[in-house]
């Protein structure tokens, strides 16, 4: 037995739970401070709600949201730590949003997805989240004002870009409203308790080409067999003995699974973009990137015009893709993305160029650059 220090041999029986008591006395007071000062704020955001009625203008405010956090962020003197700070105040905006007016938010499901689960790290859980089957699913439900809202993946890190998404911007009128970044990593789930049992692995095609050196190093003999997501898979594995699946590790609790091994990717720097969608073109004054989705003429040196007026102009282009003209053979549109606002005043005249320059254009959105999330460990990295 360790002998007692000086401090605890001569304090009084009592004095610990006294002195606990105290502290408790003082947490329950401030909390009471919060909780006035929480319903002080609600009572401003039903107010804004109020002044807007009857404008079918968006609740969701990328720009204004992003802007609260980042002030928050940098006026923080601790001890709280920065991750808990953010994570509890994109509940506050959350819930601030759905007191104005109910939110519907479509994302690819089922529940438990990574799309889901950036989708409630962006948009906190105060949303009605609507699951659908498919990505070309969410641009519907988006574009047929279903849903206020979408996330849907635009490109991995390391696999490049979700050609789904691009295909499905040239098909429906919506909008891009604001982008995020998210680290995911991958886990192996089963019902069976040992590594050994599993003969059959499911997951949906991307996971399984991440984690597809790990499945050979340790699985070599296992069924790889490819599902519509990751939670559909676990969801299938937890009545399928001898089975596992790849996926979120939350995706265990949902679904009573063990968690075999993680992380399993190969490569661990893994962190997919996703872009929001709305019906409607976002209004806010400060936005730092935009989407453009264009065709150029069948003729030399078509696309380098308008490459040349881009960088004539110092614009920095961060991705560029093409994708093929649906109907069209041999035809392609191409998809950028520009570090600035091109709606600028400044950039008046450039648009007017690039408009004569190309067949189509098309601005799918000016955004704010987007936030990390870390959805392996659940930390917001940046506002």
């Amino acid at each position: 037995m360790a002998p007692e220090t000086k401090d605890q041999a001569t304090a009084a029986p009592g004095t610990l739970e006294e002195a606990l008591l105290e502290l408790r006395h003082g947490i329950d007071a401030v909390d009471d401070e919060i909780l006035a000062l929480l319903s002080r704020r609600a009572a401003l955001s039903i107010e804004v709600g109020r002044r807007k009625d009857g404008r079918q203008s968006a609740v969701f405010k990328p720009f204004r949201e992003q802007e609260v956090l980042a002030r928050l962020a940098a006026a923080n003197p601790g001890p709280l730590p920065e991750a808990h700070l953010l994570s509890i105040y994109r509940e506050i905006l959350s819930s601030s949003r759905r007191l104005q007016r109910p939110e519907r938010v479509a994302y690819l499901g089922p529940e438990g997805t990574f799309s889901h689960l950036a989708a409630m790290a962006a948009l906190g859980h105060s949303p009605d989240f609507l699951p659908q089957t498919t990505i070309p699913d969410v641009f519907a439900a988006v574009a047929a004002r279903r849903a206020d809202l979408g996330i849907v993946p635009m490109e991995n890190s390391l696999q490049g870009t979700v050609g789904q998404s691009l295909d499905n911007f040239q098909i429906h009128d919506v909008f891009i409203q604001a982008e995020i970044s998210c680290r995911v990593s991958h886990a192996l789930l089963s019902a069976e308790s040992d590594l050994a049992a599993v003969t059959t692995v499911y997951s949906q095609p991307q996971p399984l080409a991440q984690c597809s050196g790990w499945l050979r190093t340790h699985l070599p003999h296992a069924k790889i067999i490819p599902t519509d997501s990751t939670a559909a898979a676990a969801a299938r594995v937890a009545g399928e003995p001898h089975a596992a699946a790849i996926g979120h590790v939350r995706l265990a609790a949902m679904h009573t699974l063990r968690v075999l091994a993680s992380p399993i990717e190969d490569l661990p720097d893994n962190w997919p973009r996703l872009f929001i969608i709305g019906p409607e073109d976002t209004t806010q004054q400060t936005r730092d990137k935009t989407s453009l989705l264009f065709t150029v003429p069948n003729r030399p040196g078509a696309l380098y015009q308008v490459l040349s007026h881009l960088a004539g102009e110092g614009i920095n282009l961060t991705q560029l893709e093409s994708r093929p003209i649906r109907g069209e053979k041999w035809q392609y549109v191409f998809f950028a993305d520009l570090q600035c606002d091109i709606t600028r005043e400044e950039y008046r005249k450039l648009l007017a160029t690039l408009k004569e320059q190309t067949h189509s254009l098309r601005i799918l959105g000016c955004y704010p650059a987007g936030r990390q999330i870390d959805l392996a460990g659940g930390d917001v990295e940046n506002p």
